[in-house]
């Protein structure tokens, strides 16, 4: 065969699989892959799966309907396609997958991409794999540095794991089980990321975790760091001018963390700190081990430290048990908060997690009214924080080219989508601009002049 071996990854659900699906590239660029957006042109197809949204596994199964046409049509061609199912439902299901789509030519958990390369040899040799073991190494050691192309072409901003699983075994939550225990990388392999991404031109780098403000990784004195104290770290690294973090859980919301809200610059005036329900009752059986009383205060105590803070949640209605008083409770959080944005979604059960087994779960009729109802109180309150910046001025990481000629298009301090028509030399640079419009799914605004412009991070929301 001419040419590189083309590799086609599609990723499903949260940030974390989209990063990982990138480390896969990466693993698999030293192998003669190159990616390609074609999954008809590709010789391998990698479906990255998420297993927290509803029918995560019956999505995953209709996109290998969609799979297995390209790779008959493949094989009258006289090419072969291999096809690996990676992620969590690959961790959840395991051989299950390879049963139900024998399409399907390698199952592999989240823990054990490090050992892509090995698994597709033993599949050429004309096997099935299914790989799904916790393994005693740490997958961390293994990670695969993108190329300086790879990252140019990826953009200004980047993700980088900091940590990964999660040990609060929330009743609803698959987490634990396909993604295991609680680990942190080392603060020095994650500086070492971050100076690499800054030099090949990242200005803005994300950090993720399904917990990630329990990060804990060892730092060069030996000792534990806090996440705190590695974002102050990572400040100092020439070229990075953004910080952000995700996904945080209340309870692991440390004083220095909130501090750091109010005293390092480039961690942006944003957060996403899931709550899930605003109702004791419903928190408790989903051993949240927070109550709203809890929730609430750590929000005023953020947003003292970073007045005009924006901040996003996630919501679970018709959760096992919900009462119309239990889900009123949750309205009224939403109103109290007032949150720039959320996402929230109907309970479904997850097999192996305990909230499947309880009692009272509520008819689905229920929760889609109650969905319905939540998510326009959400709308409005994202509204309402979207207009209240019209007129403001602040600074924002242009990152790319519009779908407009001489449009560009960056990320504004609260992670909204911003327009502006600039040239695109401004790529890559953090420049003031004044918004002008509110739109569907973004904000547009001009620049304003070349002099500094005292940014204004404090938009008055209020429905």
């Amino acid at each position: 065969m001419s040419g590189p071996r083309k590799l086609h990854v599609k990723s499903f659900g949260c940030q974390m699989n989209v990063y990982d699906s990138q480390r896969m590239a990466d693993t698999l660029a030293r192998d003669g892959f190159a990616e390609t957006g074609a999954p008809a042109d590709a010789d391998l197809i990698i479906l990255n799966t998420c297993h927290i949204r509803e029918k995560a596994a019956e999505k995953v199964y209709s996109e290998l309907g969609r799979v297995r046409k390209l790779k008959d049509e493949a094989a009258r061609n006289g090419r072969r396609v291999t096809v690996a199912v990676a992620g969590c439902v690959a961790q959840a299901e395991g051989e299950e997958i390879i049963r139900r789509a024998p399409v399907v030519d390698l199952v592999v958990g989240p823990q054990n991409y490090h050992r892509l390369s090995d698994m597709l040899r033993r599949v050429d040799a004309g096997g099935k794999v299914v790989d799904t073991e916790f393994p005693l190494d740490d997958k961390f050691d293994h990670l695969v540095p993108p190329s300086r192309a790879a990252t140019r072409a990826r953009g200004v901003a980047a993700f980088v794991t900091v940590q990964e699983g999660c040990d609060k075994f929330c009743t609803f939550c698959v987490v634990p089980y396909t993604r295991g225990a609680e680990a942190s990388r080392p603060a020095a392999k994650v500086v070492a990321d971050v100076e690499r991404l800054a030099g090949d031109g990242v200005r803005e780098v994300t950090l993720i975790g399904q917990n990630v403000n329990a990060y804990h990784g060892e730092g060069p004195d030996g000792r534990p760091w806090t996440l705190a104290r590695l974002l102050a770290r990572l400040a100092e690294i020439p070229g990075v001018a953004r910080l952000r973090y995700t996904t945080s859980h209340p309870r692991d919301m440390g004083d220095d963390l909130v501090a750091a809200h109010r005293g390092l610059a480039a961690l942006m005036p944003q957060l996403h700190l899931p709550v899930q329900s605003g109702s004791d009752r419903v928190l408790a059986a989903m051993n949240r081990r927070h109550t709203r009383a809890d929730y609430l205060a750590l929000v005023d105590r953020l947003r003292a430290a970073c007045p005009g803070l924006a901040l996003s949640s996630d919501f679970i209605v018709g959760f096992p048990g919900e009462r119309d008083t239990d889900f009123e409770a949750t309205l009224a959080l939403v109103r109290e908060v007032g949150y720039a944005s959320a996402f929230s979604f109907k309970y479904s059960a997850r097999p192996g997690t305990p909230a499947a087994e309880h009692d009272g779960q509520v008819p689905e009729e229920v929760k889609i009214e109650r969905l319905s109802r939540l998510q326009a109180l959400i709308d409005r309150h994202q509204a309402a924080f979207n207009a209240a910046c019209v007129g403001r001025r602040f600074d924002v990481l242009m990152e790319k080219a519009g779908r407009h000629p001489g449009q560009i298009v960056g990320r504004s301090p609260f992670l909204q989508a911003v327009q502006v028509m600039a040239p695109p030399s401004l790529i890559g640079e953090v420049v003031p601009v004044t918004v002008v419009e509110v739109g569907p799914n973004s904000l547009f605004a001009e620049l304003v002049a070349p002099a500094r412009a005292d940014a204004d991070m404090s938009p008055a929301v209020g429905v």
